[in-house]
């Protein structure tokens, strides 16, 4: 069953900067802003292997995912859904979603100075879709 219907898969195809929330330890949403890229219903971002976020996903996969809503009375999604960790295999998400959002030249230099071992992905499996 596909969860995003066209007028979403569409609208996730605008290279706009969304939101992410996971749950903390302690509790609290622990949200932040991110370059993405959608993979058929799927939804994939790159990160640190040690940023913050990448240790509330292992120890609670839920969490949501805020896009558009700006300025006042514009389209906006709230999308529930988990997250699951994994390896960027040839580094191909950090490179397809770094060129989104950044001319071709600085892509380059950004992917080969993110392009380490420290780098993996994260895939976002929507479950709830709510317009904003």
């Amino acid at each position: 069953m596909m969860i995003l219907t066209a007028p979403v898969r569409d609208f996730l195809e605008k290279p706009l900067i969304a939101r992410i929330a996971v749950i903390g330890a302690d509790g609290y949403p622990h949200a932040i802003p991110i370059w993405f890229a959608r993979d058929g219903d799927e939804v994939m971002f790159f990160s640190s292997k040690t940023a913050r976020k990448i240790k509330h996903i292992r120890h609670n996969p839920r969490g949501a995912l805020t896009i558009g809503g700006d300025p006042y009375g514009s389209e906006g999604y709230l999308i529930k859904g988990e997250f699951s960790i994994e390896v960027d295999i040839n580094h191909r998400w950090l490179r397809e979603i770094t060129y989104r959002y950044e001319p071709r030249d600085l892509a380059d230099q950004h992917v080969v100075e993110w392009g380490t071992d420290d780098i993996i992905l994260l895939r976002f499996k929507p479950h709830k879709v709510i317009k904003i």
